[in-house]
């Protein structure tokens, strides 16, 4: 039974690195961009679109397709990159242990 307490404990002190990532990620600002930089997008690091900018110069009503493509790259690349750090954040909290494929934290 000394090792199940200790494991309760482990889960605890988990659960509250978990809450705290939790917290840093909605914190988190992460930018992508397509075009050169023409199109930005900001993502926080629970992938919640917060800014977008784009160059004036993109802003032609005759051509608005590029214009739409350019946006949904800068906002996968931002996407991308909140991953990235998702998955380095998680990777502190759970000490490198692998957890199965198709598990994600946070929920």
């Amino acid at each position: 039974m000394k090792n199940l307490g200790q494991m309760m404990k482990q889960a605890q002190a988990m659960q509250a690195k978990m809450a705290e990532m939790q917290e840093k990620l909605g914190q988190m600002e992460v930018t992508g961009q397509s075009g050169g930089g023409m199109v930005k997008a900001v993502l926080n690091g629970k992938s919640e679109l917060r800014s977008l900018k784009v160059d004036p110069s993109l802003v032609d009503p005759g051509d608005v397709e590029v214009m739409e493509d350019l946006i949904v790259a800068a906002v996968n690349d931002a996407k991308a990159k909140v991953e990235a750090a998702v998955a380095e954040q998680m990777k502190q909290v759970t000490g490198g242990l692998d957890l199965p494929a198709g598990f994600k934290l946070p929920f």
